[in-house]
């Protein structure tokens, strides 16, 4: 059971472990050698690859028991399938001292099919996300709202764990649990106070103490609260994002913003920041669920320098999507091309993206960090509520990126017709 919440306003925070220099001289390559389906509807977790004997096996990290939400791949058993048909029950909650405003099905209507949509494009169509809801009418709880006690979205509020048994015990009568992969609540937005105000949304995500209906454990599931509405005037088109960040817990991701807001990823992941205009999610997470083939993803763990060409990760198809620098068996650097398409309509600034993974870090606590190749800069975005310093992160040919404490270097060498970008990896004995 892992706690889930989102902060409306980042801050701003500098990270630097990291040296970036334009080049001076051409990059030479005689220094090193190498180059570069029909689902269930059981929750049987995320596909993930198989370490192994694989080559990907060096870059495969993990992290020590007991981390909440680990980055690390494969991502463990209990949360929901994230490809394949995943079936999504949604219920439209109400109580006595906030009875739903207008019809269930809206509520149900300021989610869908935005979120369809973003999945089904975010995974290049190996997510085929369907949203039901059987029971059309808002679902009364047998309590007022106040009466639970809710101040913040913590699975392990004693309040908490009683509206979530209210809830399944409720709607068990009208619904077989057994037909679904998730559980999506849609609480009406006059219960608790405004999203600007506080964070109730949670998620329940692998929960081993979820209660059981129809002989299945209720362990995935997502509550959205309030309307997260970020005053820029778009809420029809962008505060449906909230659920496909809440989904992304049951699916195994980690929340990426800090004490610090969304200073650590700024708007480069869905995990990261979900309000605001859209964006899609890192190519690390998308290995992570099973939307990249081991195919697409190279593993730079030999010592000498190998060359790499990344394809924009927003196309379908092959090509090296994912970059993977280990640097030690918990930590390491993955590279990616960054382009503005797809669920990415908000990059300011296309190039290829450098950022530390740990998986030894819990969730909330920055276990990635993007690399930000023009620092201080204040940004390229005018779009609101996004990270702004973050935003031209990206590097661009004639950059190169270098580890001080690893000696790991990424140069970004050029890029062909086609916008793919070439890329250097060196690393030493």
């Amino acid at each position: 059971m892992q706690p889930s919440s989102r902060r409306i306003r980042p801050r701003r925070r500098t990270a630097a472990l990291v040296s970036v220099t334009a080049l001076t001289l051409a990059v030479s390559t005689s220094a090193g050698s190498g180059h570069p389906t029909a689902g269930s509807t059981s929750a049987a977790g995320p596909v993930a690859p198989a370490a192994g004997t694989s080559p990907l096996g060096p870059c495969m990290i993990s992290g020590s028991t007991g981390v909440q939400m680990s980055e690390g791949i494969p991502t463990p058993t209990g949360y929901a399938r994230s490809t394949g048909t995943v079936r999504a029950l949604n219920l439209m909650v109400d109580f006595s001292d906030a009875p739903g405003q207008g019809r269930a099905l809206d509520r149900f209507g300021e989610f869908f099919p935005q979120t369809t949509d973003w999945f089904r494009t975010s995974s290049y169509g190996r997510l085929d996300y369907r949203p039901q809801a059987p029971i059309g009418d808002w679902l009364r709880m047998p309590k007022p709202f106040k009466e639970y006690g809710i101040e913040r979205g913590a699975p392990f509020d004693p309040g908490y764990r009683e509206l979530v048994q209210d809830i399944v015990s409720t709607a068990d009568p009208k619904v077989n649990f057994q037909d679904y992969d998730l559980l999506n609540v849609l609480i009406t937005p006059n219960a608790g106070p405004s999203a600007l105000d506080t964070v109730l949304s949670v998620t329940f995500a692998g929960n081993t103490e979820a209660p059981v209906a129809d002989g299945v454990p209720v362990a995935n599931a997502s509550f959205v609260y309030s309307r997260q509405d970020d005053g820029s005037g778009t809420y029809t088109e962008t505060g449906y994002r909230v659920l496909p960040h809440e989904n992304g817990h049951v699916f195994g991701l980690p929340d990426l913003y800090t004490q610090d807001g969304g200073g650590a990823v700024g708007h480069w992941d869905i995990m990261s920041e979900d309000w605001g205009a859209d964006n899609d999610l890192l190519g690390w997470h998308k290995w992570k669920l099973g939307w990249l083939d081991d195919s697409q993803v190279s593993c730079a763990a030999s010592p000498g320098t190998t060359e790499h060409v990344l394809t924009p990760l927003t196309e379908r198809g092959g090509g090296g999507k994912l970059l993977f620098v280990p640097v030690d068996a918990k930590t390491g650097y993955a590279v990616e091309l960054r382009t503005q398409a797809g669920n990415d309509e908000a990059v300011c600034k296309t190039g290829v993206l450098i950022y530390k993974v740990n998986a030894d870090v819990d969730t909330g606590h920055g276990p990635i960090s993007v690399v930000d190749s023009t620092k201080d800069s204040g940004g390229c975005t005018r779009s609101p509520n996004v990270h702004a310093e973050l935003s031209d992160a990206p590097f661009s040919p004639g950059q190169y990126f270098k580890d001080l404490d690893s000696g790991i270097r990424v140069t970004i060498a050029g890029k062909d017709p086609k916008g793919n970008h070439r890329v250097y990896v060196t690393r030493g004995p």
